[in-house]
């Protein structure tokens, strides 16, 4: 009779091995992972879902979004995320990670956009900058100040160092980690995009873009650039104290401190819900939210939990997430990924990449 008991306790524990999905079903909550910028709109619809809903109060945690794709990535089952925020787009490897462990149906949904601002105290002068001077200001290797085709190691101190209008605060700023999507946005969007204001290294983007990448979206060792972690209400409180700094997150850390802080004006563009969302602010990116379809209809409340998030009332233009600081998507969009939402349909596959 041991020997049975046994023998049939090492086949059913086998059958869960082979089956995490149904091993996810001793879950009743859903687990959400990644990013900071996504984190309090998650947040927000979270609570409404676990309000209204019947179901438990999703369970968030802010890893950044690197950090999300890999426990995402790590396989199906009880122990691993239901869905990653994201403040960028999944990448190439990440995905082959999701099928080398099992996840085949991963669904990419979009919730909105979000302006990257980077922001000082109120209390000191607003800045007027260029994706130019942040590229000069905080890249390793930048070129040469006497005009020659070369790179030398960064030689600025000061922003009047860099562009006379500006003051001689020292260059001193606070931003995200390398798992974060805002520290990825920001060297794409800011620090590559100012790096092509000078045409050679443009030509150079053209004839060797691996190489123009390292000088892009290296970010300078020497105490200009500190990595402040992922969590943006700690850069808040810090440029409050500190009135020379600045500090790069997501527009909706702005919209809900502007008591305090102001965003820095960015090639003659105010960082304002209006200009991002009509795509004039030039450092501005799409949020995403990435579902495990194989969790759907094992963890309860999840398909519920994204009708919550992409329902009108939450991310439409007069939802609740706007007032948080989420940018709508068009109405023809948020038509598209509510049904992406509702049908878990498509899911990712190699090609889109």
């Amino acid at each position: 009779m041991k020997k049975f008991i046994l023998l049939a306790l090492l086949i059913c524990t086998g059958l869960l091995a082979m089956n995490p999905a149904v091993n996810a079903a001793g879950r009743d909550y859903i687990y959400i992972v990644g990013s900071s910028t996504v984190y309090p709109f998650a947040t927000v619809a979270a609570e409404e879902f676990g309000r209204s809903s019947g179901f438990k109060t999703p369970k968030i945690e802010s890893t950044g979004s690197g950090g999300g794709f890999k426990l995402f990535a790590a396989g199906i089952g009880i122990d691993t995320p239901d869905i990653t925020n994201a403040s960028r787009r999944i990448k190439k490897s990440e995905f082959e990670r999701c099928l080398k462990n099992g996840i085949k149906g991963v669904v990419e949904i979009k919730i909105g956009y979000d302006g990257i601002v980077i922001a000082n105290a109120k209390e000191a002068p607003r800045l007027r900058l260029t994706r130019r001077a942040l590229f000069l200001a905080l890249a390793q290797n930048v070129p040469n100040p006497d005009g020659r085709e070369h790179l030398v190691s960064n030689p600025y101190r000061t922003w009047k160092e860099i562009d006379p209008r500006l003051p001689a605060f020292r260059i001193r700023v606070l931003g995200p980690p390398p798992t974060s999507g805002t520290r990825d946005a920001f060297v794409e969007l800011a620090m590559a995009a100012g790096a092509q204001t000078f045409p050679w290294l443009k030509a150079l983007r053209e004839r060797d873009k691996r190489k123009f990448k390292e000088i892009a979206h290296t970010l300078r060792e020497d105490g200009a650039y500190i990595e402040a972690g992922e969590n943006d209400n700690l850069i808040v409180q810090k440029l409050a104290a500190d009135h020379t700094a600045l500090g790069i997150f997501g527009f909706s850390y702005l919209d809900q401190n502007d008591d305090r802080i102001q965003g820095s004006i960015i090639d003659g563009i105010e960082p304002s819900f209006e200009n991002i969302s009509q795509s004039r602010y030039p450092i501005s990116r799409p949020l995403f939210i990435y579902v495990k379809k194989a969790h759907v209809g094992t963890i309860p409340g999840l398909k519920e939990y994204l009708e919550e998030f992409l329902s009108e009332k939450a991310c439409g233009e007069e939802g609740y997430l706007a007032d948080r600081g989420l940018i709508p998507m068009p109405a023809p969009e948020r038509s598209r990924y509510r049904t992406t939402a509702t049908k878990l349909e498509p899911v990712l596959s190699k090609k889109d990449f």
